[in-house]
């Protein structure tokens, strides 16, 4: 395989992409996790760190950040797929603050850990603009703002700006306002992912790359190379969770694709912005996501690839071109000076994890020993954090505050057998797709996609 063709970011990364060696027959560990991205690793980073006696192995079906790790929009922001209020009708006030706080510090520890341990992600924390391009997007932001100060965020947290302020920071075609949170960072997620295996396997991790795990159970884990025996598995698999037996309803593997452009000239960024590097989406109902690039480029990407049958994953999957075409378009819609003479050099996607209740959840089930997290619904550079540093605390019996967050122990419902799920999932894109062309035309909100984007969403 050709790992560098699957994403501008892995072929942009500063080392060659050859696989570590696989496992080589059965072995024993205290700790055994499946799945060398983000989550796996930052799980083995904190374990490490915290007791370095504790021996530990990653098992890696291709090689580390292979999957969203490697993919993904480049946003280390504070978003947690549960919206603030869903979180506080469900836990509490309380609780989904100390969630939301727990997010927000996130941000500042990754960028602690890449400072410390060297790894050169071309990380800037320049915030998160999400701009309002219509009055019905603009009465969204207000809301969002309304929302979050009536839950107790504070106002230095997200801030509602209007079109001059918000332009100022992302001059898209026809701003009416935004929102503006400092809660997020720009980076280059496969040097990330990357980097934190290289700092893993400093501290004595074991990483066993091209070992697909075929079972997980309670004290082992299974591959075609051998059994690594373990009184702890920890599941870490995200959006290929599915391919795992008993597991095919546990998450929804959905698509999100991207592209990049070509690097482009300093005149070009003059008439954009993002002089801060901040990353940016709008207010529409299927999500859109960008950023610029250190390397000057704009990175932009967005939902709207269908789900796919019995949650198959793919590599076909990856390139849909009818969703890079339109992709493309926005770009142009967003950015006029981002004309069709303006050349698209990357163009790459694969899936992301989405539980039934669109609940994120970390875990460890004390009796068999297994552990999990995941379910981060393309918010997963931030939460990952939290939840490897949640996981060590649960592996080493410590009763702490990333303990007692809600997401902790929580199980989300299965999703529902086929062929429901995917009339279900697909009639759901469909309908917001239409709505978000809709709105923008006849500038009045749609009620049934309104419905349709709480119910995923939030």
């Amino acid at each position: 395989m050709r790992y560098p063709e699957l994403s501008y970011w892995l072929s942009t990364v500063d080392e060659p992409l050859t696989p570590r060696p696989p496992l080589a027959g059965d072995t024993d560990a205290d700790v055994v996790v499946v799945g060398a991205g983000y989550t796996g690793l930052w799980t083995a980073y904190y374990l490490a760190v915290a007791d370095p006696t504790v021996r530990i192995t990653v098992l890696e079906a291709q090689i580390a950040g292979y999957g969203a790790s490697g993919r993904n929009g480049g946003w280390c922001s504070a978003l947690f797929p549960t919206s603030l209020p869903a979180l506080a009708r469900r836990h509490g006030r309380d609780r989904a603050l100390a969630m939301q706080r727990a997010m927000r510090e996130t941000v500042h520890e990754v960028g602690r850990v890449v400072a410390a341990e060297g790894v050169g992600c071309d990380w800037r924390q320049g915030g998160t603009v999400v701009l309002a391009r219509s009055e019905v997007q603009l009465d969204r932001a207000r809301a969002e703002v309304a929302a979050a100060r009536a839950h107790g965020l504070d106002p230095d947290d997200l801030v509602l700006l209007d079109a001059a302020e918000a332009s100022a920071r992302c001059a898209a075609e026809g701003v009416r306002g935004g929102t503006y949170t400092p809660h997020c960072a720009a980076v280059h997620p496969a040097k990330l992912v990357r980097g934190l295996a290289r700092a893993v396997e400093a501290r004595g991790v074991r990483i066993a790359e091209r070992t697909p795990v075929t079972e997980i159970r309670a004290g082992a884990a299974v591959t075609p190379h051998g059994t690594v025996r373990a009184p702890v598995v920890v599941r870490a698999t995200e959006g290929w969770t599915p391919g795992l037996p008993g597991h095919r309803r546990t998450i929804a593997p959905v698509y999100s694709l991207m592209v990049a452009t070509a690097p482009l000239p300093d005149s070009t960024w003059d008439e954009i912005g993002l002089t801060g590097r901040e990353t940016f989406s709008d207010h529409r109902h299927v999500i859109v996501y960008g950023q610029r690039t250190a390397d000057g480029r704009l990175a932009f990407g967005g939902r709207g690839a269908p789900y796919h049958f019995g949650s198959r994953v793919s590599p076909a999957y990856d390139r849909e071109p009818r969703v890079f075409a339109a992709l493309r378009r926005t770009l142009g819609e967003l950015f006029p000076v981002l004309g069709p003479d303006v050349p698209v050099t990357h163009r790459w996607g694969g899936p992301l994890g989405v539980a039934r209740d669109w609940h994120a959840s970390v875990g460890l089930d004390r009796a068999s020993g297994l552990g999990w997290a995941g379910g981060y619904v393309g918010d997963g550079v931030g939460a990952s954090n939290l939840a490897g540093r949640t996981l060590a605390d649960l592996i080493l019996g410590r009763d702490s505050d990333l303990t007692r967050l809600p997401w902790v122990g929580h199980r989300s419902p299965r999703w529902e057998p086929e062929p429901l799920r995917w009339l279900a999932v697909n009639a759901a894109l469909r309908l917001m797709l239409a709505a978000d062309r809709a709105e923008l035309r006849t500038g009045r909100p749609s009620r049934r996609a309104a419905t349709v984007s709480r119910l995923l969403n939030h």
